[in-house]
C-alpha cells in the first residue's frame, strides 16, 4: 500500500469561539490520492487521532468524519465533533507534546490509504488554559482562609471572589495616617504579611465585618468595644459653631460594641481610632 502525506494548508488549528470554553478545533487539509491528483468535490473518509509524546505515540483520542472536498480538494472539519466514543474535553494538554494524525480514504469509506502527521503547537496550550483556569480559580466559603491572608467575610455568588479581613488590628491611628499603618508589614499577622494589597474597609464592608464579629474574633484579635475607621469620608463638613473656628472634615467610623456608625463633628480626622484592613481576591 502506497502512503503519501496530505498537503496541510491550515494545520495551525484554531479555537472555535463560543460563549462557553471551546472543546473543538478547526482543521483544514487538501486531499490528494495516491497518484497525487486532487480529490475534488467528493465525499472522503477521515480518521483523526491525537497522539501523545511522539508520532508513534498512544492515541488518546480518535474520531471519524466524512466531509466533502471542494473543487480545490479542500476539506474543513472540526476536531472534537466527529464520530467517537472518546471525550475530547478530557485530554490533558499539559501532558504533551501531542501530534495530530489524519488518515484518509479518498472514496469516502474507511479504507484509509493516505496518512499525514504533524505536531500540535499553540492550540493545545490555549485549550490547556481552560484546564489551568479551573485549577487556579478554586471556590471558597465564608470563614478563615490562611492562603488568602485572613477571614473571608464577603463572597461572590460563584464563590471565587470576595473580601478578606485581617485577623489582628493594624494599630491606633488618625484617618490620614491609617494607610501607612496598613502598609507596614510589621503591623500584620504572619499570614497577612504575605500580601501587600491591604486597605481600609468601606462603611458597608465594616458593617459586614461587625455582623460576623464573633466568628472573626475566634481566629484572631478581639474587636471588643473599640471604634474603627472606614475609608468612607463624610458628605459634610462641620464646626463647633464657634465664630472663626475652621470646619472639620470627618470620616465614618463604627463602634464594635454597639454596632453604630457615626460621623459626628465631635470626632475629626485628626483623632485616633483603630484600623482593621481588608483585601480583595
Amino acid at each position: 500500500m502506497k502512503i503519501i502525506y496530505t498537503l496541510i494548508v491550515a494545520l495551525l488549528l484554531s479555537i472555535t469561539s463560543f460563549a462557553q470554553s471551546p472543546d473543538k478545533m478547526s482543521y483544514q487539509a487538501v486531499i490528494r490520492d495516491a497518484s497525487g491528483a486532487l480529490v475534488s468535490d467528493s465525499a472522503v473518509g477521515m480518521r483523526i487521532s491525537i497522539l501523545q509524546n511522539t508520532t508513534t505515540g498512544t492515541a488518546v483520542y480518535v474520531e471519524t468524519h466524512t466531509p466533502t472536498s471542494n473543487e480545490n480538494g479542500l476539506v474543513s472539519i472540526e476536531v472534537g465533533t466527529g464520530s467517537t466514543s472518546d471525550d475530547f474535553s478530557t485530554i490533558d494538554w499539559s501532558a504533551g507534546p501531542y501530534f495530530i494524525q489524519t488518515e484518509t480514504d479518498p472514496i469516502g469509506g474507511s479504507n484509509y490509504t493516505i496518512t499525514g502527521i504533524s505536531q500540535l503547537m499553540s492550540v493545545p496550550f490555549a485549550l490547556h488554559a481552560k484546564v489551568a483556569e479551573s485549577v487556579v480559580s478554586p471556590t471558597y466559603s465564608i470563614g478563615y482562609s490562611p492562603e488568602l491572608g485572613g477571614y473571608i467575610f464577603m463572597l461572590s455568588a460563584d464563590g471565587k471572589h470576595g473580601l478578606v479581613c485581617e485577623t489582628i488590628d493594624q494599630g491606633l491611628s488618625t484617618w490620614y495616617n491609617a494607610q501607612n499603618f496598613i502598609s507596614d508589614p510589621s503591623n500584620h499577622s504572619e499570614i497577612g504579611q504575605n500580601f501587600t494589597d491591604w486597605r481600609l474597609p468601606t462603611r458597608y464592608e465594616l458593617a459586614q465585618m461587625f455582623a460576623q464579629k464573633a466568628d472573626i474574633e475566634s481566629v484572631g484579635d478581639t474587636f471588643g468595644s473599640k471604634t474603627y475607621w472606614t475609608s468612607t469620608q463624610s458628605d459634610g463638613d462641620y464646626n463647633s459653631g464657634t465664630t472663626g473656628m475652621p470646619y472639620l472634615e470627618t470620616a465614618w467610623r463604627q463602634n464594635f460594641f454597639s454596632g453604630s456608625q457615626f460621623n459626628s463633628y465631635s470626632f475629626t480626622l485628626g483623632d485616633a481610632f483603630f484600623v482593621r484592613s481588608v483585601r480583595a481576591f
